[in-house]
């Protein structure tokens, strides 16, 4: 029993020393998911970000995440439409509903948004789906980067059991890591102005399925 207690104890006042890599907080931000579910718009994506920076940063907080579903253009307010339209480019890539991410048109993605949170002091977050959206298997869509398409590298028998976007991967098949690359290009690097690799300054947080605050 004195062995329990210390165990419990012990943390409290030796995390610093004992467990050096213990954070000293939890990541402090919003995600859009709290209270907007799947419909969040970016002028509402601003208004949080613009509080967050005035009331918010010199205590800490510092992220902003726009959750799942950004990129369907009719989102429902709770749960998720089946089959439902997603905005994609014609790599099956997923990109910003330009209705709801008017500063998304003309190829921009998240970038402007990014650029406008980062201006702010804030570090800028996206939810992203594990595997390949079904609509672009269903058109056999071509891989970035790759010779193969869409329907040769994806696992349709690897479903979400709540959410109908997406199939898993096939990571035995050539051309599935591939794709994975061109997201990470294009999501992680901000790189939405080009199809061709970039480096670029802007800074993202990819949150992935099932959803977790660990940077890709």
């Amino acid at each position: 029993m004195k062995l329990a207690a210390l165990l419990l104890i012990a943390p409290l006042g030796a995390s610093a020393t004992i467990w050096p890599w213990i954070a000293p907080t939890p990541p402090m931000g919003w995600n859009s998911w709290d209270s907007y579910g799947t419909t969040v718009t970016e002028a509402e994506v601003k208004a949080n970000a613009d509080y967050m920076a005035d009331r918010l940063k010199s205590h800490g907080w510092q992220y902003v995440v726009v959750d799942i579903q950004w990129s369907e253009p009719h989102p429902q307010t709770h749960g998720y439409r089946p089959n439902a339209d997603l905005v994609m480019d014609e790599y099956g890539r997923l990109t910003p509903a330009t209705n709801r991410f008017p500063s998304a048109a003309g190829g921009k993605g998240f970038r402007p948004l990014a650029d406008y949170i980062h201006a702010k002091g804030l570090k800028f977050g996206i939810h992203i789906m594990r595997g390949i959206p079904r609509r672009a298997v269903a058109a056999d869509l071509p891989v970035f980067g790759s010779k193969a398409r869409a329907a040769a590298i994806a696992d349709t028998k690897s479903l979400c059991p709540w959410n109908t976007d997406m199939y898993g991967l096939d990571m035995s098949k050539p051309g599935a890591e591939d794709y994975y690359d061109s997201i990470l290009q294009l999501y992680a690097n901000g790189a939405w102005t080009t199809s061709r690799p970039t480096t670029s300054r802007a800074r993202f947080m990819v949150m992935r399925s099932p959803r977790s605050t660990a940077p890709l």
